[in-house]
């Protein structure tokens, strides 16, 4: 079915501003996958706050220009799937790795996060990057390592203390 030129507009647009706010991209082919396979990515999708879209090459290229991820362009060839990642820059990668895994015709084609473009074999580099609330919990224990020797090294000082007491007490008994 053709767009119309207002139509065209209107998903460039769309995926321009989310292109605008988003943390990383991941594209993918996803030809020979079952419609409910895919329903079932989306719904995932919409689950990790990722924004997926299947659109037309030259859309997809306008739509990008300008971008953080107009580098990616290149890899738009064939039938194209775009998942942006909205607040994590690993969901994207996450999702379509495990996606991946289950589905031997879904391919990743290239990654994009931070204006530079990976390829495919680096999918398991964005992927394993931590949550938000995995490196907030990595950062907080970092902080409160320091607290938490200073509070032992405190707590030694009297336990040394009372251990001499108690040895000297019992020397003095056998004595």
């Amino acid at each position: 079915m053709a767009l119309r030129l207002e139509d065209k507009k209107v998903v460039v647009a769309e995926v321009n501003k989310v292109a605008a706010i988003a943390h990383s991209l991941v594209v993918a082919d996803a030809r020979g996958v079952s419609v409910s396979d895919m329903t079932k990515l989306r719904a995932e999708a919409r689950a990790n706050n990722v924004y997926m879209r299947v659109t037309r090459n030259t859309l997809a290229r306008r739509a990008v220009a300008g971008t953080e991820f107009e580098s990616a362009t290149d890899s738009f060839t064939g039938p194209t799937l775009l998942a942006f990642s909205m607040e994590d820059p690993g969901a994207a990668a996450r999702l379509f790795k495990d996606f991946a895994k289950a589905n031997d015709k879904f391919e990743v084609r290239a990654l994009s996060v931070g204006g530079e473009l990976l390829g495919a074999d680096q999918i398991d580099r964005l992927a394993n990057l931590p949550t938000r609330d995995q490196a907030l919990g990595m950062l907080a224990n970092v902080m409160l390592a320091p607290i938490t020797k200073l509070v032992r090294t405190f707590n030694e000082v009297p336990t040394k203390v009372t251990r001499v007491v108690n040895a000297v007490a019992e020397q003095k008994k056998a004595a």
